[in-house]
């Protein structure tokens, strides 16, 4: 059974409140970088084309796509704006929307059960950490699908599936494109742009093959550092990980502070520009001892992998 630990446990009063403040403004410039390192993406293999600039950029694209769920994942928590209409507005539009999200309520709904039964059997998320550790030959048979892009393709087709369901024909066109139109609106405004400029394939290029491939692993990869192989699973110190990263970690797996997921499971409320300063916290309290901390995905690889 999960320990009784709230964020009072950890930190006084002040500390809570400092942790839990929200900047709109902050909150919008976090989207607006993410999108801001997209477009200089775009532009600079759009004018150096060749197989380096592509897969760097394929890496690049693909961690920012995972940065604009984590922003998503910050709205789903009111972190991005203390304003719930602009928050909302974020989540749903240059976050959601831009690939095959929806407004992001379902997902915030869904994952209030994942952060009140975290790690314990009806965690909705466990099905993610439940199988760790694996061995090196089925972590690579995983590895392989996600860069062939064959786990994103039965992950959307699976949305793509469900978006386009009902009664009978009729029904299921206007289902799916109730919930998609937006997305594809969206989509072929950026198909529009890019063969605008005559460079039409690196819309295919720098974003649908970055989302069915290095976006993918990537998420695979932060979700066995969150949570697999953790050493108490009913410890809310110890039942969730935060990975110390350095500058090529955060560029191309782990953006925008998702590596401090132990902090933010302690205080779900502080934005993630306040994590590092929650975790400097609570290592000048004394406790890094009883804390799940792994220095560095190469380390925590060496725990969720073996043989």
């Amino acid at each position: 059974m999960l320990t009784d630990q709230k964020p009072a446990s950890f930190f006084s009063s002040s500390e809570i409140e400092l942790l839990r403040t929200k900047s709109s403004l902050r909150g919008v410039f976090l989207v607006a970088h993410c999108w801001g390192v997209i477009f200089c993406t775009w532009l600079v293999v759009a004018n150096w084309t060749n197989l380096l600039t592509v897969l760097v950029g394929i890496m690049v694209i693909g961690t920012r796509q995972l940065g604009l769920f984590v922003l998503a994942h910050e709205a789903a928590h009111m972190n991005l704006s203390a304003n719930r209409k602009l928050n909302d507005w974020l989540m749903q539009w240059p976050l959601n929307r831009v690939l095959l999200g929806g407004t992001g309520e379902g997902y915030r709904k869904y994952h209030i059960q994942h952060h009140a039964f975290t790690q314990q059997e009806n965690d909705p998320d466990l099905v993610l950490s439940k199988p760790f550790p694996i061995t090196a030959k089925s972590f690579r048979r995983k590895v392989i699908r996600d860069l062939t892009g064959q786990t994103g393709v039965k992950l959307y087709g699976a949305t793509i599936g469900e978006a386009f369901s009902g009664a009978n024909f009729p029904e299921c066109v206007k289902n799916g494109l109730r919930r998609l139109g937006p997305n594809l609106m969206i989509n072929l405004g950026f198909f529009a742009a890019f063969a605008f400029f005559e460079v039409w394939y690196l819309y295919f290029l720098l974003w649908w093959v970055p989302a069915l491939t290095w976006n993918h692993f990537v998420t695979r990869v932060r979700n066995i550092g969150e949570h697999a192989v953790v050493s108490d699973n009913n410890d809310r110190l110890r039942n969730t990980r935060t990975i110390i990263t350095n500058w090529w970690e955060r560029a191309f797996i782990a953006p925008y502070s998702v590596n401090y997921h132990l902090e933010h499971h302690l205080i779900v409320n502080c934005p993630c520009y306040n994590l590092r300063k929650a975790h400097q916290m609570l290592i000048g309290k004394g406790i890094r001892d009883q804390m799940e901390v792994v220095y560095g995905y190469p380390n925590m690889f060496r725990k969720a992998i073996v043989g």
